[in-house]
């Protein structure tokens, strides 16, 4: 095939006639190729994501690329940063550096170095807008997964979560849920039984030292007042750009399993207050899932599947989910059956499971006339990748070898100064910066312990009072009584005669 042939078909497939991105242009033979011009339409951003390849291939770049201009078509977004490398965006790129030209130069494409509005977020104490949920907002289910619970234990927690919410008990941090878990085996435990059914003991106890661990992975923390509120997300920057929410997560590496049950709490809300949108001409929000295998790694086969349903409907609430990722099969097969837009970076065979993640991901291309992927994608230069992705005509475009272009913002980290910046000019700080400590389960509880206990102990001593009373007004209590005082008085006369006139002259009373 020609190369004539080649454009024509990019040019035939990447057509578009609303708004899309130009991100690249397309290389034949390691050359790039000026009319190839490879873009992604807007209105199929809906259909999610992949970027994959190995570390230090540009993943993060193309990621940074999708950001800026998401920003730019005042679409909001939320990306989560495990190596906190994309707070970059708060500050212009370097327009004069040679390689960033070099690029430009070779794509025909000016390069304008600008900076991004960018709203810092942690699930942790750092200094910036905290997340925050609440036990109940995460409800039985959720909160279960999130414990591994078996399913004897998720029914348990089930009815603890109806036994709050009938005696409107708030449930907000994990001191609350620990406090009811002691109270209903414990003081309320009578009560408990009679209006829910018996609860072995031992399932409890497994429950709340789930808890304990919980708490050692840092959730007492995540679990606090006041709650994020989603519609936070999309906010714009003085009608210029809309704001990139970067949600820093360089802590959570170690933790799978409450990150995992933390994203797919914040999807299920999302897709809980958005209201059902259809196929819009964009996006209403993009969420982007750095180092996306954290997600599934230590997720059991209940929550997979939960977020399998919940990326297949979000769709339709008008929010795009984007998976970022080292290798294709990171992602479970039912969740990168969805992810239509894809941007392979080079892949390395190194192990086994390499070669068999090489062979996935060129499966998952359509069949191109011009490249042979299986070896191509091993070849890949830095700043390079495989594309596809779906056109107005929900028809998968041409596999295309692409050139990136260079992002708008820094390539590079942040000083602490620029950081401080970027918090103090945030929208969001003050609204979340202080904690809400309200009375809540654990609080409720404490106080009806010491009320029961305090009534306890006044009828203890009523009924001890009264116990007193009845003796002294018994007959032969009095008797006893009298009968004992006159042995005394006898006994202390003796004592006094004999001590007087000695014991000769002793007078029997």
């Amino acid at each position: 095939m020609s190369k004539k042939d080649f454009v024509a078909s990019i040019q035939e497939g990447y057509s578009h006639e609303w708004d899309h991105l130009i991100l690249w242009k397309a290389k034949l033979d390691h050359e790039v190729v000026s009319e190839a011009t490879i873009s992604i339409p807007l209105k199929t951003l809906n259909r999610h994501g992949l970027i994959a390849g190995a570390t230090g291939t540009w993943k993060t770049k193309s990621v940074q690329l999708l950001l800026e201009w998401l920003s730019n078509h005042w679409i909001p977004s939320l990306v989560m940063d495990i190596k906190w490398d994309l707070s970059w965006l708060a500050q212009p790129g370097d327009g004069e550096n040679k390689h960033i030209i070099s690029r430009h130069t070779s794509l025909d494409l000016p390069y304008d170095a600008t900076w991004f509005p960018v709203e810092l977020l942690s699930l942790s104490d750092q200094p910036w807008v905290r997340l925050r949920s609440t036990v109940s907002e995460f409800g039985p289910l959720l909160f279960s997964k999130m414990l591994w619970l078996n399913h004897t234990q998720e029914s348990v927690m089930s009815v603890i979560f109806k036994y709050c919410d009938d005696r409107q008990l708030g449930l907000v941090d994990l001191d609350d849920m620990k406090t009811v878990l002691k109270f209903i085996t414990e003081e309320g435990k009578e009560w408990f039984e009679d209006s829910y059914g018996f609860v072995a003991e031992s399932s409890v106890g497994t429950i709340f030292r789930k808890i304990v661990a919980l708490e050692q992975q840092g959730a007492d923390i995540f679990f606090w007042e006041p709650s994020f509120e989603v519609f936070d997300l999309v906010r714009t920057w003085s009608d210029w750009k809309w704001v990139i929410n970067i949600l820093r997560l360089t802590d959570m590496q170690d933790r799978p399993a409450l990150f995992s049950t933390f994203m797919l709490s914040l999807l299920a809300e999302v897709y809980d207050v958005f209201p059902e949108a259809g196929d819009l001409d964009k996006p209403k929000l993009a969420i982007v899932i750095d180092e996306a295998h954290l997600v599934f790694k230590e997720a059991s086969s209940e929550l997979l599947d939960q977020i399998e349903t919940v990326v297949k409907l979000i769709r339709s609430k008008g929010i795009w989910i984007f998976f970022c990722t080292q290798l294709p099969d990171d992602i479970p097969a039912p969740v990168l059956s969805q992810l239509w837009l894809k941007i392979q970076h080079q892949l390395r065979w190194v192990t086994e499971r390499d070669r068999k993640a090489i062979k996935l991901a060129v499966e998952n291309y359509p069949i191109s006339d011009y490249y042979k992927p299986e070896d191509l994608i091993m070849e890949l230069w830095i700043g390079e990748a495989f594309v596809t992705c779906l056109n107005e005509k929900w028809v998968p475009t041409p596999l295309s070898h692409t050139y990136l272009r260079a992002p708008q913002s820094r390539m590079d980290i942040l000083t602490q100064a620029e950081i401080d910046i970027a918090i103090s000019s945030s929208l969001l700080i003050h609204k979340y910066k202080d904690d809400l400590d309200k009375e809540s389960a654990h609080e409720l509880l404490q106080k009806e312990i010491a009320e029961k206990v305090k009534a306890d102990g006044k009828n203890a001593d009523d009924q001890n009072n009264g116990s007193v009373s009845h003796l002294l007004n018994n007959k032969f209590v009095k008797g006893v009584a009298s009968d004992f005082t006159n042995q005394i008085i006898r006994w202390a006369l003796r004592k006094m005669w004999l001590k007087v006139h000695g014991s000769r002259s002793f007078v029997k009373f």
